[in-house]
């Protein structure tokens, strides 16, 4: 790969901020759905799955480190080719079961074309980590042409969110040199962490049976 000099690199990144806007519309497109999907839901069967949603776009500093991580030459077309989460949104949902829940909504949208999808629920990462991912192209209708576009959707429980987000944090801190026995505890938490999620899960149901019961 040719070695790009900073102004190229600058030059390259000025051209990639024209197209920003493709990513902060798909980043509006996801999250009206969602909050559309989650209204209909609470309507008809009188509860929410998702707590809420965030959503982010990728520095231009992170981007063009991904692409030096990838051996990719630093191009407008391969930050729109070879990065798939420019633009993220997190789901926050309350139970376990929610997520599937979430991802068949998201998945039947006639306008959403799922790309790939990672499932670290079943298949949880080295370090505990559990949600799912996708990978959605979502078009944006500009005002002369349609530009198909990627987003990165997590969903996660909001005991799974509390998890990742104090991991990245302890993580950050070591710089990359996290001790064998830190990263041990912070699997036994991200196991605690399925307990509760379990727990807290089992206890909905039964409350949820109970009402039923009081109804007949």
């Amino acid at each position: 790969m040719r070695e790009l000099e900073l102004p190229d690199v600058q030059d390259v990144m000025l051209e990639y901020r024209k197209i920003k806007l493709l990513y902060r519309s798909a980043l509006k497109e996801i999250g009206t759905k969602l909050e559309i999907l989650n209204d209909e839901f609470k309507l008809v069967h009188q509860y929410n799955p998702i707590e809420h949603i965030e959503s982010r776009l990728k520095t231009d500093e992170s981007i063009t480190r991904k692409l030096i991580r990838k051996g990719k030459e630093i191009t407008v077309e391969n930050i729109q080719k070879y990065i798939d989460d420019i633009a993220g949104v997190r789901v926050i949902c309350s139970f376990t079961p929610d997520i599937y829940r979430i991802v068949d909504m998201i998945s039947s949208q006639d306008d959403i074309e799922v790309l790939k999808t990672k499932d670290y629920m079943l298949n949880p990462k080295v370090n505990g980590y559990r949600s799912y991912h996708l990978i959605v192209r979502v078009p944006i209708f500009l005002s002369d042409r349609v530009v198909p576009t990627k987003v990165e959707i997590q969903i996660r429980t909001v005991a799974m969110d509390f998890w990742a987000s104090l991991e990245h944090k302890i993580y950050y801190k070591y710089e990359g040199n996290t001790p064998e026995y830190i990263k041990k505890e912070l699997r036994e938490c991200a196991d605690l962490v399925t307990f509760l999620d379990s727990k807290m899960l089992a206890i909905n149901e039964e409350v949820r049976s109970i009402r039923e019961e009081n109804k007949e």
